[in-house]
């Protein structure tokens, strides 16, 4: 799989800079449920992580892409969401930025969040400052002018799924450390880890 852009104030980190991007979901990934702290104290909340590949070029007319394993790349940026339609919703916030619409009342009843998957957008990229450390975010997320529809960039990254409920143990040792280790933490895991895996 690609890469998860996860900046961590690196010195020698590529960030992704400041601007409007063209993008594509291509990474969906069940964390299962985790602990969250909120301003009303501690909750137990399930998470799900979205990665997009980012096509344009930096500051100084270089593409957005990185090494791996001696091929180019396209740059990758991930969201941790709340896997919620509430109204104060981050997921329901962005997703109805995206579509440029809200939810009807059927879909707010089940919307198929791998729907988006392969789907391209708009994405606003910032930095902020945070203990002497630089961060990456994605601060907005707009469907793709219609200007742009017929000259999409070729996708570049696969897509990559892994859902907690049917768990893919091949795609699930591929994911950055980080990720595993925070799905690891979720009683939906523990629960998986106690029983035979296909293929070990």
């Amino acid at each position: 799989m690609g890469f998860i852009a996860k900046d961590k104030g690196n010195a020698d980190f590529k960030r992704i800079p400041p601007g409007s991007y063209i993008a594509r979901c291509y990474l969906l990934v069940d964390m299962g449920e985790q602990l969250s702290d909120g301003k009303f104290g501690q909750s137990v909340q399930h998470k799900i992580r979205l990665g997009w590949e980012v096509f344009g070029e930096d500051e100084t007319g270089a593409p957005l892409t990185v090494e791996y394993e001696g091929v180019q790349r396209q740059m990758t940026i991930g969201k941790t969401y709340t896997l919620s339609l509430n109204e104060k919703a981050g997921l329901r916030k962005d997703l109805t930025s995206w579509r440029g619409r809200d939810f009807s009342p059927e879909e707010l009843e089940g919307f198929d969040i791998t729907n988006i998957l392969n789907v391209y957008c708009m994405l606003n990229i910032t930095t902020s400052e945070k203990d002497g450390k630089t961060y990456t975010n994605i601060s907005a997320i707009t469907p793709l002018p219609s200007a742009l529809k017929n000259a999409k960039p070729a996708p570049d990254h696969e897509v990559v799924t892994f859902n907690l409920d049917e768990p893919d143990w091949a795609t699930f040792e591929a994911l950055p450390e980080w990720l595993s280790e925070n799905i690891k933490k979720s009683p939906q895991y523990a629960e998986l880890a106690s029983m035979p895996r296909e293929g070990f």
